[in-house]
């Protein structure tokens, strides 16, 4: 792990892209000012690891567990439409 000392106001790069600032250090609490490009995901860690917890518990769904999602926002499944006879 790197370890550097940083005041108000003063960046670190990672990268090329992405800028990690002190915005603010009061008592025990710094805040940071991240500026990453829109393609790079940017999260708190509790919040990433959630996301990896949710994305572990939807990838071991089976294909019945998937039953009743559509009941769940008030539509039933989506029937394909039949083809429309060409205009005249």
């Amino acid at each position: 792990m790197l370890v550097l000392s940083r005041q108000r106001d003063e960046s670190i790069m990672i990268g090329d892209s992405i800028v990690v600032t002190i915005v603010d250090i009061r008592g025990d609490k710094v805040r940071l000012g991240i500026n990453a490009p829109a393609e790079v995901p940017v999260h708190r860690q509790e919040v990433y690891e959630a996301i990896q917890r949710e994305n572990l518990r939807a990838s071991r769904l089976e294909p019945g567990d998937t039953q009743g999602i559509g009941k769940m926002t008030g539509r039933g499944p989506v029937s394909p439409q039949p083809p429309r006879p060409p205009a005249q």
